[in-house]
Order: structure tokens, then sequence, then C-alpha cells
């Protein structure tokens, strides 16, 4: 316990799965947590619960595409709590596998601007107040579709830009005490996940991903956002961790 002890921290895509995961964990570990989700009667039905249980968890409406909304998010915790610490850029989408030539314009804007423009303007806006707070920790959620092929054409380049904004984010940063770190999940088991599996053959398929056989548990990518987000980390910047039970190691 104590791990993000008084650390302020937006988490956007909270409203379940990893998001919601990571930050029950964090206000667990003395974090002060501003979740966000443009589902919000889903993000305020648990978020009232975990508050009841004693947890420090604000809810706010979000969407990540919106430099306004992402003010307001940024407003209300500098409101709150006078500081911020972390940002986890937890949101995105998946569409399925769609190749190159299947991919409509539409399709192709929608998934660059939640899983790539999202996490820069979330980045763009913390950045200033993570710096007045002396430094912090930007850990952004990419997924191993940023590492190898055979994802989809969309979601793929976002993954992958991903990882490259993170890295050139942890460069120009780091005279600023700012560190910023990727996770690259593999399967995970959310409802997201849940929702695709009722498609041929998908279940198998997830699960064959990883040579252990199964998907992660929610918590189990949360534990890798806590300590890259804690003090534990101080010295790790620019990095991409993968939590995939050994997939992009076949």
């Amino acid at each position: 316990m104590g791990r993000l002890q008084n650390k302020v921290v937006i988490i956007t895509g909270a409203a379940g799965g990893m998001g919601a995961t990571e930050a029950k964990l964090f206000s667990q570990e003395g974090a002060k947590v501003i979740a966000t989700d443009i589902q919000i009667e889903k993000l305020e039905a648990w978020v009232t619960i975990a508050k009841k249980e004693g947890l420090t968890i604000n809810s706010i409406k979000h969407n990540v595409t919106s430099e306004g909304d992402w003010k307001d998010v940024v407003e209300l915790a500098i409101k709150l709590y006078g500081r911020l610490d972390v940002l986890i850029n937890n949101a995105g989408v998946y569409p399925g596998y769609v190749d190159c030539e299947n991919t409509s314009i539409d399709l192709w804007g929608k998934v660059i601007s939640i899983n790539l423009t999202g996490p820069f303007l979330g980045c763009k806006i913390c950045i200033p107040h993570l710096r007045n707070a002396g430094g912090g920790s930007i850990v952004n959620i990419a997924s191993i579709a940023g590492l190898v092929g055979g994802n989809g054409a969309a979601y793929s380049a976002s993954k992958g830009g991903l990882r490259l904004l993170s890295m050139d984010l942890a460069v120009s940063l780091a005279k600023d005490k700012i560190r910023v770190n990727t996770i690259c999940p593999g399967g995970v088991l959310t409802p997201m996940t849940e929702a695709l599996m009722q498609a041929p053959g998908m279940t198998d398929m997830i699960k064959t991903m990883s040579p252990q056989g199964r998907m992660a548990d929610p918590l189990e990518i949360a534990m890798g956002a806590l300590y890259l987000a804690s003090d534990e980390s101080s010295f790790v910047t620019g990095v991409d961790l993968a939590i995939d039970g050994g997939s992009v190691a076949r």
C-alpha cells in the first residue's frame, strides 16, 4: 500500500476493463484519481460504489479526441487537488482485424483519432502541469499490435504511432523529470474483447496468441502501469513494456 501516496492521476477509458482496474488499484495505493470516459453512466456506476468503499476517485465525461474536454479534465484535477503527477492514456478502440484494402477513410480516421490523437492531446495539455509539479509520469497503453504486424492497418498504425510518440516525449521531457513509457498488452479479458470473442474462432485465436495459452486479467496490466507510474521506476523512460504472456517472443 502507498506506492502512489498523494499522487494525482488522470486515467482515461476508465468505464470498465483495464482503465477501471487501474483506477481502483491506484486509489488503493494512495492516489487521488480522476477517472474519465465517454460512457459516463457506466463510469459513474462503479465510481459511486468505489467512493462508498473509501476510494478517492472522481469521474468526468470525456471524449479524448476533444481538446476542450481534455482541458476540462485537467481543470478538474487542478481545482480538486492543485497538481497533476501522472497521466494514463488508456482509452482506445479496436475495430477488429481490417486489412488496408478494406479500411475505409472513415474507419481509419476514427481509429487514429481515438488511439493516437487522443493521447497526443492528453500529453500536450498535461505536460505543463506535470512540469509544474516538478516532474511526473505518462503511461501510454498501446498494444503488441504496435510491435508486430497482422492486426489490421488502422489499429496497428495507431498503436505503433503511440509507441514512437512516447519515445519522442521521453527524450524531450527527460530534462523536466517527466518520464514517458508504453505498455503493450497482448490479449486481455475486457468487455471489449469479450464482445469480439463472440465471432467464430475468435476465442481460440486470442488464447493461442500467447504461449501461456490464455488471456491476461486486467489487473496484470494495471500492475505494470502501477510500476511505471510510481517512483519505483524513476530511471525508466522511453521503454515498451510488453505484458503479453510471451506473444512477441515467438
